[in-house]
């Protein structure tokens, strides 16, 4: 009578193979429910999203065009003057000591704008450049831990020399090697804090790396309003020492992703560190391994994985027409996304207001922001959000370039950025979801290097729009509202369980075009 009853249960009205379990599912057995210690590690590991933060905004106030007065010695110079460039040598001052900015020291300001955006544009070339050789390294040969740590200190060390340029040229390779550095810090925390703790806890770590981004970038008017006075080098030195310190403290408390290990085919260092996080749980590994070993013999993933090959993970991607779709349509959106996102901080400048009060107005939006993106994660699709999103940003950003110097202006240009955060935040977490571990890190990061790859087209617009702002407000509202339809090329995946592998993947994409919306035992068994 039992076997008669269960029948039904596993193969329904079709006859179906009973599942092997998956590696998701097997790290959720042993490593039991997320305790508090093992979240506030994660919390620990994504407060490394800060100190990306201050290196991608610090140009903001180092690179910052000061204002200028007239001395008096020179009867030309007068408040009608739109530049002092051509004015003599002795007819104007700053109004701040020149070694307050890069500008200022280095007299850039009437070099044009190619040399004045060229340091800003170096860091986003780095960071493009050291996504694109980088980005595989944390899915092959290197792993989340590794790749992290190596990223987080070469980043800080290059800020560190940054502090000592001597001239323009030094300072704009060494912001370079600071990009080339810092590209994987936000893609490998994403990813391994996400890794580390159980399903009901990733969009909590994912946001929670959002809010320490918004931390790292609050903290940047309030050192430069320190150091209003003195040389841009304390910036640096303030932001780059204390990365330096917690990439120590990172090396002893945090482990490698188990799902990465399992994917590698590495089963004894999987078990090791799931029973340390089961342990942090207040649980214990004391049962056999035989789900773990069923789940590594039937997911086969060593060898999708391609061995130690670099570009492995990219060529598996590249082999599957669908994987290749996603990819291209986030990228796309994200290109437009992150020219306003980090084009959006470089030009509150042109906004005619207070500097430090206009950083610390865009770097505030981005709280609220991290609220609604965990909110949206939790209730709405991802897709129609970022579609709706970006439209929205693009008509605040357009509307800047008609609204005249003041209040009203300022409210349309943080709009814009509040909406582009939020569009932001909900694309990362999308783009984990969108594809399975073994080539997570890598797809990731090529969607991070599209965003960078906005942001390097940024600073030009932006010196370029001090002259017209349609230059710079109005072309990042064209490209992000226009960019960001290609969403609607995605597949949604709200409610739907993370793939471990590039077949499972391709398996789940085929049922979703077999199934009917009328066959509730087909969906469910995508979830």
């Amino acid at each position: 009578m039992s076997d008669t009853a269960a029948a039904p249960l596993l193969t329904s009205h079709k006859t179906r193979p009973v599942k092997a379990p998956s590696i998701d599912d097997t790290i959720e057995t042993y490593m039991g429910a997320t305790g508090a210690l093992q979240l506030l590690k994660a919390v620990l590991l994504a407060f490394a999203w800060a100190f990306d933060a201050q290196q991608v905004f610090i140009s903001v106030f180092t690179d910052a065009e000061p204002q200028w007065h007239c001395t008096g010695a020179d009867a030309s110079c007068s408040a009608a003057v739109a530049s002092p460039c051509a004015l003599p040598p002795g007819a104007w001052a700053w109004d701040r000591p020149a070694v307050t900015s890069v500008v200022s020291e280095w007299s850039l300001k009437c070099a044009g704008p190619a040399l004045v955006s060229l340091p800003a544009s170096s860091f986003f070339a780095g960071c493009l450049a050291g996504g694109f050789l980088l980005t595989t390294l944390a899915d092959s040969l290197l792993g989340r831990r590794k790749m992290l740590l190596v990223s987080i200190v070469s980043m800080s060390v290059a800020g560190v020399l940054t502090a000592f340029s001597p001239n323009v040229w030094v300072y704009a390779a060494l912001r370079f090697m600071s990009g080339f550095g810092r590209s994987m810090v936000g893609t490998c925390t994403l990813v391994l804090s996400t890794e580390l703790v159980g399903k009901r806890w990733r969009d909590t770590v994912c946001v929670a790396g959002f809010f320490c981004f918004t931390l790292g970038f609050l903290s940047l008017p309030a050192l430069a309003y320190t150091f209003r006075e003195e040389s841009w080098r304390n910036m640096y030195l303030w932001t780059s020492v204390p990365s330096l310190c917690y990439s120590i403290l990172f090396y002893f408390l945090v482990q490698e992703s188990p799902r990465w290990l399992l994917v590698r085919g590495r089963k004894q260092d999987a078990i090791e560190t799931l029973q340390q996080i089961a342990s942090l749980n207040g649980n214990s590994i004391t049962s056999s391994f035989s789900m773990l070993h069923a789940c590594t013999m039937n997911n086969d993933t060593a060898e999708e994985s391609g061995g130690d090959s670099v570009f492995a993970t990219l060529h598996s991607m590249w082999e599957r027409p669908w994987a290749l779709r996603r990819l291209a349509a986030i990228m796309t959106a994200s290109f437009g996304v992150g020219m306003v996102y980090y084009g959006m901080p470089l030009n509150v400048g042109n906004l005619g207001s207070n500097l430090y009060l206009s950083v610390t107005y865009n770097a505030l939006a981005e709280l609220p922001s991290s609220i609604l993106s965990w909110l949206l994660m939790g209730r709405i699709n991802r897709r129609s959000s970022v579609i709706a999103l970006t439209g929205a940003a693009g008509v605040w950003s357009l509307a800047c370039v008609i609204i005249p110097q003041g209040a009203a202006r300022m409210a349309a240009e943080l709009l814009s950025f509040f909406a582009t955060c939020t569009a932001f935040n909900v694309i990362m977490m999308y783009s984990i979801e969108l594809f399975p571990t073994s080539v997570r890190n890598s797809a990731v990061g090529l969607v991070r290097q599209a965003l960078v790859l906005g942001g390097v087209a940024a600073p030009v617009l932006v010196a370029l729009g001090r002259e017209r702002s349609f230059l710079s407000f109005g072309v990042f509202g064209l490209v992000v509202g226009c960019f960001g339809m290609f969403a609607a090329c995605l597949p949604e995946t709200r409610g739907k369980g993370m793939s471990d592998t590039m077949d499972e993947e391709e398996h789940k994409e085929a049922a979703v075009a077999a199934c009917t919306v009328d066959d509730a035992d087909c969906n469910s068994d995508l979830v």
